[in-house]
């Protein structure tokens, strides 16, 4: 018996050794792998990519109020276009059900009006309500414009002063028009340019200085609207580009008057009478909040802001509004705020990921959750995440969050709906870092999948 069992052992070695040793490779590679996935205290807490640059982070609870995760949640980050999260507070807590766009009073024959900060008028990307150029024409008493109400810079403290051409900085005003941008599309070769207003056509000239190879440029000169071009704008076909004006009063009545075809004057806010006041205004649909959010529009922020100054105040002025809010609804916020504007341009906004997730959970018991996560982009399907946090495939988007980024910062704030199906507050914070975002985006993905998943 000992004798048989020897020999099966030398049999099985025998056969061992010779067997081909490709074929004992292919056994190995047809043996399922197991792989298991890091856990979510590796992706947060542990990640080279986190640790090069500085990097904050809450995850909140909203049913407790209870922090479940945090990494340097009570440092300062500069916050960038996260700061319209703190816009979409103030405008959800102060607007009403209707928007005011301007303001009149009847002065016999003349009619003196004013703006209420609102974006909307002759807006190129967001639709006029109906009736408001009309009741323009329909009044036949001499119109007069004044500005006496605005009582703010055109730029916010803390913007990057040669930004003033670049079209994500347009000027706050005190009734903007056609959106406060002048537009210019190519038709190529000797096509010329269509501009919208047509009011800046015999503005743009022809400018060889500006001749950079193939690199195309309309570009305005800081003081006045004067629209200059190369002849690489000039000849690409299509050429598309979109160049804040500078505002003033003056201009606003000329564009105004040329859109209506009709004589509108200044009038001098000295001799403005006492009466009664009249307010035009247009329904309060969620068209502002939605562009606020999902592209992350700066003109609009501070827009909105202006708009809550001037419910409030009767004046408009950025820092007023900025001050009420605080006072008013964030008392108990974790960490003090350094809040410059609306848009998050300045370089002078400083959070920290625990206040900012705060925010988030007041906004939260305020809003009901449909409408509150249709205003904020949901990730791989709308707004500046469409190409990010994509849900598996037949599955619902789980991320909605507003993102920030100016160089050397990017931002991550807003809701998680886990599998379990319970909601999740998160604020991520990235300062410091050279290099793409991208990197920074792929880790934020694999750990808020890893929360989607773990929750």
């Amino acid at each position: 018996m000992q004798l048989s069992a020897k020999l099966l052992l030398c049999c099985f070695v025998a056969l061992f050794f010779l067997l081909p040793q490709d074929a004992l490779a292919q056994r190995k590679k047809r043996r399922p792998a197991f792989r298991r996935s890091k856990p979510l205290s590796e992706l947060l807490y542990d990640s080279p990519v986190f640790d090069k640059g500085l990097t904050g982070f809450v995850l909140l609870d909203p049913a407790t109020g209870n922090t479940l995760q945090e990494r340097n949640g009570n440092k300062y980050f500069t916050p960038a276009s996260n700061t319209k999260i703190f816009t979409l507070f103030a405008a959800l807590h102060i607007l009403g059900d209707s928007l005011p766009v301007w303001r009149y009073i009847d002065i016999g024959d003349t009619i003196v009006f004013w703006g209420a900060g609102n974006p909307a008028f002759l807006h190129p990307d967001l639709p006029t309500p109906s009736g408001l150029l009309e009741w323009f024409n329909t009044r036949p008493e001499a119109l007069y414009f004044t500005d006496f109400n605005f009582r703010d810079d055109h730029f916010g403290p803390g913007w990057s002063w040669a930004d003033y051409t670049e079209a994500y900085q347009p000027e706050r005003a005190p009734m903007p028009i056609y959106g406060n941008v002048a537009r210019f599309r190519s038709l190529g070769a000797d096509g010329g340019f269509v501009v919208t207003p047509r009011f800046f056509q015999d503005s743009l000239v022809y400018n060889p200085q500006l001749e950079e190879g193939n690199w195309a440029v309309v570009q305005r000169s800081e003081r006045g609207n004067r629209f200059e071009y190369n002849s690489a704008a000039q000849r690409r076909v299509e050429f598309r580009e979109t160049v804040p004006f500078d505002y003033s009063p003056a201009l606003f009545v000329r564009l105004l008057a040329d859109t209506l075809k009709r004589s509108v004057g200044l009038f001098d806010a000295a001799m403005l009478p006492a009466g009664p006041v009249n307010t035009i205004y247009m329904p309060a649909t969620d068209s502002l909040l939605v562009r606020l959010m999902h592209q992350s529009d700066n003109f609009v922020a501070e827009q909105l802001m202006l708009m809550c100054s001037e419910q409030l105040f009767n004046t408009q002025n950025v820092r007023k509004v900025i001050d009420y809010v605080k006072e008013r609804y964030l008392r108990d916020i974790p960490d003090r705020l350094e809040w410059w504007d609306g848009s998050g341009l300045s370089r002078y906004n400083f959070f920290t990921p625990r206040s900012v997730a705060y925010v988030l959970h007041q906004l939260y018991k305020k809003v009901p959750e449909d409408r509150l996560f249709s205003l904020f982009p949901a990730g791989g399907v709308s707004g500046t995440i469409r190409d990010w946090y994509a849900p598996a495939k037949g599955q619902q988007p789980y991320v909605f969050a507003k993102t920030g980024t100016l160089r050397y910062v990017h931002c991550l704030s807003g809701y998680l709906r886990a599998k379990s199906g319970k909601v999740l507050i998160f604020s991520f914070m990235h300062n410091n870092f050279t290099g793409s975002a991208d990197v920074y985006k792929e880790q934020m993905q694999a750990v808020l999948r890893k929360i989607y998943e773990q929750y």
